[in-house]
């Protein structure tokens, strides 16, 4: 964790760090503006979060991304959270102001802002979550804000119940597997937060065959692989679908301004990001912002 001199620094916090594309997309962005920072992947092992929080609380560090498995250990090092943060009982990004060091999560305007294009209105939509672990409630919390009718399906029922009595009490329900199918078939979408199907992780789908939104989105927050089974079978059947990605890039693009304070080149940070995972058009649609200026 050695300082370079000339320029600020950023890093994301993550055990195993390896797999993010987070470095490929801030750089980009700080090279389009000329800003003078760098930023790094510190795999950061959960009896060393503590000491990596405490090195970003001096110059040359502006602050950090945090990411699985320290959302939610990292608030105890925070000196405060902004409200988003204190809802979801979880930290992605860290801002530090003089030597204090606050917390926030981008993870639930990033998830909001990735709907763009997938329908006009969430107002009275029926929208089924299958998960109940932190992405699910950044997901949950966007749709209620949205107004959307969600319904939660997780294989530990009472994850589900946890996540709907703490974040949307009389907002949102509970699905059990009885009533799933039905919900997801006459749902405007489905979100699929889990970890399964993503590369290297659990593999197949999260749902058995054929149980689709009859004429929904589907939405899976995994975006390496581009297409995990589950948006494969939403294509086949016709459906609007859209990967991770998007998410990624928009909650990349809040950190890069609570840093800088100056607007995130989204189009570069779209770009190095699909760049990351294999090149153009592998990685993600559903970009709303224009491209960049010069």
């Amino acid at each position: 964790m050695s300082e370079t001199p000339g320029g600020a620094r950023v890093a994301v916090l993550a055990h195993p760090a390896g797999h993010s594309v987070s470095p490929a997309m801030h750089r980009a962005a700080f090279a389009a503006l000329g800003i003078d920072a760098r930023y790094d992947a510190w795999d950061v092992p959960p009896r060393d979060l503590e000491a990596a929080v405490a090195a970003l609380r001096s110059p040359p560090w502006w602050g950090a991304n945090v990411t699985v498995p320290h959302k939610e250990a990292v608030v105890a090092w925070c000196d405060d959270l902004t409200p988003a943060a204190r809802r979801l009982g979880a930290v992605n990004t860290i801002v530090r102001r003089g030597s204090a060091l606050l917390g926030d999560n981008t993870d639930l305007p990033g998830f909001a802002r990735s709907l763009a294009g997938l329908r006009a209105d969430w107002s009275g939509a029926a929208v089924v979550v299958i998960g109940a672990g932190g992405a699910a409630r950044a997901v949950v919390a966007a749709l209620v804000d949205l107004g959307a009718r969600v319904s939660v399906f997780a294989r530990r029922a009472e994850r589900a119940r946890a996540l709907v009595d703490d974040l949307a009490p009389g907002a949102a329900e509970v699905l059990g597997e009885s009533d799933r199918d039905a919900a997801i078939a006459a749902c405007a979408a489905l979100v699929q937060t889990t970890p399964v199907g993503m590369h290297g992780g659990p593999g197949g789908s999260p749902l058995p065959a054929g149980v689709l939104p009859r004429d929904g989105a589907v939405v899976d927050l995994i975006y390496r692989p581009p297409l995990t089974p589950l948006l494969r079978a939403a294509r086949a059947a016709g459906l609007p679908l859209r990967n991770g990605l998007p998410m990624l890039v928009y909650q990349g693009a809040a950190s890069f301004e609570a840093w800088t304070g100056r607007p995130a080149p989204i189009a570069t940070m779209g770009a190095a990001a699909e760049a990351a995972l294999g090149g153009p058009g592998r990685g993600w649609t559903g970009l709303d912002a224009p491209e960049d200026g010069p």
